[in-house]
């Protein structure tokens, strides 16, 4: 009887150890530095708005947050290391719409689905791109823009901050549906590409509005016209593609944070908390305002079904731009 008695006991801890190891693991995380992956180069709006969360983040997470950032490939680099990354929330990605909703889509077999392959977390905010040129090109509105574009005799060369980006895309997408003749020419995020469209050997962008508003209210870049619905407070005397006449260009690129799929759940709950305790600080608040990106509070479902549309509303505009990730 005795040893009957032991041998239920052994069996109902054992059943039971992986639960409290489980457990124990979630109440205990973060025991290490996390790692935010973002998957373009310094300078753009992703490592802006990654740097601007994490001193934050560090404090309410109780570790160090580290930046890393990844670009290249459309973003699908950085991206797919989070896809490949343990399931323990120490990897982080800050997702948006071009490694989630485009890149996928450009490529014959894509290494990482944008759906199942991760945990999609917190939503943060979204900002539009602008079509920008320099100041030598005789074109204040997309009529004269295209217009300009058909009396070159040679292809004219657009830059975006990447393969994959939505610069890049609406860029493609405005070339296909006016009949432009032009060519893609993608930097490793906005910061290098400005260096070319100030100095003039690049003469027309489509870009995040964030990083092009210092440039445009200087004079030293033109504002032709923004992605988004209505006018932005921060590039008011900028028309919207709606205004202008051209609605099919509207376009938002989205930013938030992801983890690999099988997260545990606890570990998401603590990574959503921080991210809307963060981003909702006056000081952040207003920080994201002065970029564009005006903070949504979302649930986590909400996020991850956000993020699903995206990707569905996405993929056929991108295939049919015909854009591809050599």
């Amino acid at each position: 009887m005795t040893s009957r008695r032991h041998l239920l006991l052994a069996t109902a801890a054992a059943t039971l150890l992986p639960l409290a190891v489980t457990s124990a693991h979630a109440q205990a995380w973060p025991q290490k530095p996390i790692k935010i992956i973002v998957t373009f180069a310094p300078g753009g709006s992703s490592d802006i708005v990654a740097r601007l969360l994490q001193p934050g983040l560090a404090e309410k997470l109780g570790q160090p947050v580290i930046v890393d950032n990844k670009p290249g490939a459309g973003s699908t680099i950085g991206a797919n290391e989070v896809a490949k990354a343990p399931a323990d929330g120490y990897t982080l990605l800050l997702s948006n719409t071009a490694p989630i909703s485009i890149s996928p889509f450009m490529l014959d077999k894509s290494p990482y689905d944008p759906i199942k392959s991760f945990t999609h977390i917190a939503y943060i905010g979204s900002v539009p791109n602008v079509f920008v040129v320099n100041p030598s090109v005789p074109a204040k509105t997309m009529t004269e823009l295209v217009a300009w574009i058909k009396a070159q005799t040679k292809p004219v060369n657009y830059g975006s901050g990447g393969v994959g980006s939505i610069g890049h895309i609406v860029g493609e997408m405005f070339k296909q549906q006016y009949g432009l003749n032009m060519e893609h020419v993608p930097y490793k995020g906005s910061g290098p590409m400005h260096s070319d469209l100030l100095g003039g050997t690049l003469q027309f962008a489509v870009d995040t509005l964030t990083q092009n508003v210092p440039f445009i209210k200087d004079g030293k870049l033109v504002g032709i016209a923004v992605t988004s619905r209505q006018r932005m407070a921060m590039a008011p005397n900028v028309p919207t593609v709606i205004e202008a006449g051209f609605p099919k260009l509207v376009a938002e690129n989205f930013l938030g944070i992801s983890a690999p799929a099988g997260v545990p759940k606890d570990v998401v709950e603590k990574v959503h908390k921080a991210v809307n305790e963060v981003v909702v600080r006056p000081d952040i608040s207003k920080r994201l305002d002065d970029m564009g990106i005006a903070p949504h509070k979302m649930t986590q479902a909400e996020f991850a079904d956000f993020v699903a549309k995206q990707v569905a509303e996405w993929g056929p505009a991108v295939k049919a731009s015909g854009a591809k990730l050599n």
